[in-house]
């Protein structure tokens, strides 16, 4: 990635190692604060490098009762580090059921956390995952005074989706399963669509199985993918010539 001009890309998106979840065959072992640091410098690299948003979906790890909070503690960090943060996305999941301990409940999102240059986005289509609009009320609120106030309400084409994605259960990821921690191509497809133009590029600095790539491909945008394992680089050629023979 440092080989890369500055503001080259219009999306950078992923996901890293969950601190020390797994080792992924190259002894991966950071965690806590140390995780976090890192996660900082990858961030900075990545908003050099993109012209548009930069979102990485990341989990803390529980153990021994006690959540290690290092999504939380990336946001803050973020923050105070000069970073245009927005508002954080969540990935809905169904998860493992009777997980969560023997006094816990169990986890069924993850965190996904943006940043993006200061200023409105150079392209988004917000709607892209939205549906066709039914009906709805005027909606109101309130002024700091408390008083309500009504608006006059010109309802859109499409739906904003909100920022909560819901992807089901963790099954079904095809190709994607030959890799550790698969993420489903829903997912993908709900980033590409919204925040990468068509015709645009987007990076995956931790490509694994390129589930990115796959939905690049679908949606008719660019796609470069990075992965420290050649075993994944050889996943990601064969995913993506399968993905091309499935637009013929």
């Amino acid at each position: 990635m440092r080989d890369m001009p500055n503001d080259s890309l219009d999306l950078v998106f992923g996901s890293p190692p969950y601190e020390d979840a797994r080792t992924y065959g190259i002894d991966f072992n950071l965690k806590g604060q140390n995780w976090v640091d890192w996660m900082v410098e990858i961030y900075e690299e990545s908003i050099r490098v993109s012209k548009g948003l930069v979102a990485f979906v990341v989990q803390g790890r529980t153990k021994k009762f006690k959540w290690s909070c290092t999504p939380a503690l990336l946001i803050a960090d973020l923050h105070r580090a000069g970073f245009n943060v927005r508002n954080p996305v969540l990935y809905q999941r169904l998860g493992i059921p009777g997980s969560g301990g023997p006094d816990w409940l169990r986890s069924c999102y993850e965190w996904i956390v943006c940043v993006s240059k200061p200023g409105k986005l150079l392209w988004s289509d917000n709607t892209a995952m939205g549906h066709a609009s039914g009906k709805c009320g005027n909606p109101t609120h309130r002024k700091q005074n408390g008083k309500r106030v009504s608006n006059q309400f010109k309802k859109p084409k499409r739906t904003n989706p909100g920022n909560i994605i819901e992807c089901g259960a963790n099954t079904n990821f095809g190709k994607g399963n030959e890799n550790e921690a698969p993420f489903p191509l829903k997912l993908a497809e709900f980033f590409v669509k919204s925040f990468c133009s068509p015709n645009g590029t987007t990076l995956d600095p931790f490509c694994g199985s390129s589930t990115t790539g796959h939905a690049c491909v679908r949606n008719e945008r660019n796609y470069i993918g990075i992965d420290c394992r050649q075993s994944q680089i050889k996943l990601s050629r064969k995913r993506l010539v399968a993905a091309k023979k499935e637009l013929k």
